[in-house]
């Protein structure tokens, strides 16, 4: 008895292996993944690829799961998000400030709440563009990020933006609060950035990375860290905690890339601390730009008040 199961390659996953992607988007171990590709149990757009094949996103990708149950369907459930507040909603495009601890859209292996289900719980129309489990998203923020996204409504909005956000043409600001003092207190990071070669879900500086660059400007400088305004010209997984870690400045909060988790406690933060400020583009619509602007939340407040504090 064999399952076979079919799946769009999520931007996530662009130029990562055959085995690595199948991985991730199945739930198998990548000694498996590799296997089923060896046996010619995995098809990109309808022909047989090897294990080190590079996926690009939105292929087709094709799988036989040989005597395994059904996985996890991605299926957008409408669920009420506490805290995401809706910026600004027209024909086009709604705009929400997402809280902590959700996702843009469901993933396999993630159970908590998402964007898409917060809006559809509300009552939101969103357009039927991209992938299934994630229609209407042209770009997306950790779990662990907190702050201003784009959702599209209509299928104008959608290929407008998606092309917008893939040429660079979207303003995106985040401020992000990092352990020292960055010298010069403005800069650009122009880095590589590739998946980390533990094969855990963590990027790193690397020469066989994807193009990044960051652009970072102090705002304010503490006794034990700085915030920062930042800038990003590109858009890769995790890129500021990649590319702040790698100045030895990580996010404050942020353990997986450095950060000393003595100074989290001290300041009662549970997460990373970095938040999408700011968003500009060219309005799909009506042709004008437009740009939106978000405060800080509770969590990040407080541990900037308890920073001055202890400065």
């Amino acid at each position: 008895m064999s399952d076979i199961r079919n799946v769009l390659v999520p931007e996530g996953l662009e130029g990562e292996r055959v085995d690595a992607a199948v991985a991730r988007l199945f739930g198998l171990s990548r000694t498996r993944a590799a296997e089923l590709a060896t046996e010619g149990k995995v098809e990109i757009d309808g022909a047989g690829v090897a294990k080190s094949t590079r996926v690009t996103t939105g292929a087709h990708i094709e799988i036989v799961l040989p005597s395994l149950a059904p996985g996890p369907t991605l299926e957008v459930v409408a669920e009420p998000v506490p805290g995401m507040r809706i910026i600004h909603d027209d024909d086009d495009i709604v705009v929400v400030d997402k809280p902590v601890g959700v996702a843009a859209h469901p993933s396999v292996g993630w159970t908590g709440p998402t964007v898409l289900g917060g809006l559809k719980a509300a009552g939101y129309r969103i357009t039927t563009s991209g992938a299934s489990e994630r229609q209407g998203i042209v770009s997306r923020l950790d779990v662990g990020t907190s702050g201003l996204m784009v959702v599209c409504k209509s299928e104008y909005g959608y290929s407008v933006l998606k092309r917008a956000f893939k040429q660079r043409t979207v303003d995106k600001t985040y401020h992000a609060l990092v352990q020292g003092l960055p010298d010069p207190h403005v800069g650009t990071i122009d880095a590589p950035i590739g998946r980390h070669p533990s094969g855990e879900y963590k990027f790193a500086v690397m020469d066989s990375g994807k193009h990044a660059i960051t652009h970072y400007e102090l705002i304010e400088a503490f006794r034990h860290a700085s915030l920062l305004d930042v800038t990003l010209e590109t858009g890769r997984t995790h890129q500021i905690r990649v590319h702040m870690a790698a100045l030895r400045h990580p996010c404050v909060g942020d353990p997986v890339y450095g950060a000393d988790p003595s100074l989290a406690r001290k300041l009662g933060l549970e997460r990373q601390w970095l938040h999408a400020m700011g968003l500009g583009f060219i309005h799909p619509g009506s042709g004008e730009y437009v740009r939106f602007e978000s405060t800080y939340p509770q969590d990040l407040q407080q541990a900037l008040d308890r920073l001055a504090e202890l400065s």
